[in-house]
């Protein structure tokens, strides 16, 4: 019985490693958002050039927006994959974030509701910006779905903040 059990174990171990591809998909995000950040530069470039100070607001919050959710993205990617499936052996490289070994599991949901939040209000700033193409409803509904983002964002924190204090793991 101990063998079935120890063949069992190894093989739910090994399992983790059928995140890689997840993690690895993630990567391959951040390229096409570098694409698309690549053409929202070259709008800004032209906006610099031919509009006036709304579109080159618009076009700076939309780089800013998708530099968060890029971001989100790797530490998504690099927080998970050294939670789920192996720890990145880059040993003391001087580039390597301080967080990278820190973060687990709940770190990574309080960053991820923290960047959704950010993603949102940027979100919410662009069509208070653009107030005259939106109805009233839709910016009451964009404001209530940014409000649903920060309160889910808090009561994240406060249930990790809860759980910690009752001995839960960090």
């Amino acid at each position: 019985m101990k063998k079935t059990e120890a063949f069992f174990e190894s093989i739910m171990f090994r399992s983790r490693w059928l995140l890689a591809p997840f993690f690895f998909g993630l990567v391959i995000a951040i390229v096409a958002m570098l694409v698309k950040f690549g053409k929202q530069l070259m709008a800004l470039l032209m906006a610099i050039l031919g509009a006036g100070e709304h579109d080159v607001i618009l076009s700076a919050l939309t780089l800013i927006d998708t530099a968060l959710i890029a971001s989100l993205l790797l530490i998504i990617a690099l927080g998970g994959y050294e939670n789920f499936v192996s720890k990145i052996g880059v040993g003391d490289h001087e580039d390597r974030p301080a967080w990278m070994g820190k973060v687990g599991f709940s770190d990574l949901k309080i960053k991820l509701m923290g960047a959704m939040v950010a993603i949102s209000a940027v979100e919410l700033l662009k069509a208070f910006i653009n107030v005259d193409t939106m109805s009233n409803t839709q910016l009451a509904w964009r404001a209530g779905i940014h409000l649903v983002f920060v309160i889910s964002g808090v009561l994240f924190a406060v249930t990790d903040h809860i759980a910690e204090g009752k001995g839960g793991a960090h």
